[in-house]
């Protein structure tokens, strides 16, 4: 097969003239182009005036190799990425244990089941199902499950997010897991997206088939079990302690893959306990900042935005500024909602999320300030710091998980927000207007302050005054790093952490690469001890 490479279609037509564009650009009749097999597909908005997609795609034709010998700009052969799993026909004396359901812990236990290693699963929270119950529930005004929130429970985090599969790292296992999501139920085109998202909807069905797998390959997946406690001796694990509905419990275990989600602060502090090597890291506060969607549209498109043919736009945008501070956008969600994140009682965390169609009426994403040495100290400082500022919003929402707003033209002048304009907020149960520095950092607000004009002269009407900010942030990262090796070990023999919760990911991409790494590198670890 060959590929061809820098496409161009006309953003009216999309796909449909890519048979004409293949045609056209190798000289041949389109009826001898067969198999034509679309690799990748973006849009070119950086002149308004010239909207259009992007494509790679993969065909076959007669005489390829003369073809190829023409040195047609962009063509070249076909190889397709074949990465499989590289371990297979375990037959181990125990089952590795595998903490924590969402994009890493699921990855890791699905190739380890696939390798003849069926596991035990650990998941603090509950199945997905039951999970969005109690979601929807605190989200309607009712009170907050520690355990079974948008932040603990199967799916992880991701599970109410846009479900972008985007990432800035290059690994061949990235192709593994889009073909595997494919198969458990995700949408064909996040295979040649340039900018692939599942969707909220989409990625809960796809989480109960990956958990229907994993039972049929023998796993044994125990939700409400929260790790509690490591056993080690001689400095290697022996067993894992857990607290489940029926009390405490342990089990004998060797190889524990450890991806607990940046939220779970208990579980890293039981971890420091237990003499897991650990360090702090840098990470981000901020807002969300939510915009109409047809104004981002308007910004990015130009009158290519009424065609009707584009997705929904999005942004990413990042400022230094003199102080020092960085200021970026993060995770943005283009026809999407804002909404309640929190998992612990008393304080306010807020996150978007839009469904596989993105046809809300706004678009939020997060509005972060890199923050580290300085504003904090100790390894647990950053976790003390994020919970300050969520106590700090939940106080001023009102003490209900009511989040407190702010419309970016009172925040630059400082003055309380009274109501909203053009943009409606989207966040549930729904917001407080207020004076957002009045519970952020003045640090922190200045960062923002500053960055926004500059935000907007590179997207003319990122700082509409009328554009609503709502608190508070704190969740886009780990605050801290569990130290391991080039084994993907940790200090402590036969614990493997991995995803965002060990500090190693940010996303469901990298979070799932991560897990499949960590399967790898206990397959590797049982494959030397029976040699």
């Amino acid at each position: 097969m060959l590929k061809l490479n820098n496409i161009y279609l006309p953003c009216d037509m999309g796909t449909d003239a890519l048979p004409a564009a293949v045609s056209k650009a190798i000289g041949i009749k389109q009826e001898r182009i067969l198999g034509l097999k679309l690799l990748k597909l973006s849009v070119d908005s950086r002149k308004k005036s010239d909207v259009h997609f992007v494509c790679t795609a993969a065909f076959s034709a007669p005489n390829e190799g003369a073809l190829l010998r023409r040195h047609i700009p962009g063509l070249s052969e076909y190889v397709p990425n074949r990465w499989h799993f590289p371990y297979y026909g375990f037959r181990a004396d125990s089952r590795p244990v595998v903490a924590g359901m969402g994009p890493a812990g699921l990855f890791a236990a699905l190739c380890l089941a696939d390798a003849g290693l069926p596991c035990t699963v650990l998941e603090r929270g509950l199945p997905v199902e039951k999970r969005m119950e109690d979601v929807a529930r605190f989200w309607d005004g009712g009170s907050l499950d520690s355990e079974s929130n948008v932040q603990f429970g199967e799916g992880g985090a991701g599970a109410f997010s846009d479900g972008k599969l985007t990432t800035g790292i290059s690994d061949q296992r990235i192709a593994f897991v889009l073909r595997k999501l494919v198969e458990y139920g995700a949408p064909e085109d996040i295979q040649w997206l340039s900018k692939p998202h599942i969707g909220t909807d989409r990625l809960r069905a796809v989480v109960k088939n990956i958990r229907a797998r994993l039972l049929q390959a023998g796993c044994d997946i125990r939700f409400g079990h929260r790790l509690d406690s490591l056993g080690i001796r001689d400095g290697r694990l022996t067993s894992v302690g857990f607290t489940c509905p029926d009390g405490p419990g342990e089990l004998t275990c060797s190889q524990l893959i450890l991806a607990p989600g940046n939220s779970a602060r208990d579980t890293f502090r039981m971890l420091a306990e237990a003499g897991a090597e650990m360090e702090p890291k840098n990470f981000a506060v901020g807002v969300r900042i939510e915009h109409r969607q047809d104004s981002i549209d308007m910004a990015q498109y130009g009158n290519a935005a009424t065609l009707g043919t584009l997705p929904a736009s999005d942004y990413k945008l990042a400022v230094h500024l003199d102080g020092g501070r960085g200021v970026f956008t993060f995770c943005v969600c283009p026809g999407g909602s804002v909404v309640a994140a929190a998992s612990e009682q008393g304080g306010l965390v807020t996150n978007g999320m839009s469904e596989y169609a993105r046809d809300g009426e706004n678009c939020n994403g997060g509005l972060l300030v890199g923050v580290g040495d300085g504003d904090f100290e100790g390894l647990f400082g950053g976790m003390d710091f994020q919970r300050s500022l969520e106590e700090a919003a939940f106080r001023l929402g009102g003490g209900d998980y009511t989040a407190p707003a702010q419309l970016v033209g009172d925040f630059l002048a400082r003055r309380p927000s009274t109501g909203c304009g053009a943009v409606k907020p989207s966040y549930m149960p729904g917001v407080r207007y207020c004076n957002l520095w009045d519970c952020l950092p003045e640090s922190i607000c200045q960062a923002l302050a500053e960055a926004l004009p500059k935000m907007d002269a590179k997207i003319h009407g990122f700082a509409d005054p009328e554009a609503v900010l709502t608190a508070v942030e704190t969740r886009s990262s780990c605050p801290v790093r569990i130290v391991r090796g080039a084994d993907m070990c940790s200090s402590i023999a036969g614990l493997y952490p991995c995803g965002e919760g060990a500090g190693y990911a940010g996303g469901i991409m990298t979070a799932a690469v991560d897990g499949i790494k960590a399967a790898e590198a206990l397959c590797a670890s049982l494959v030397s001890q029976h040699r």
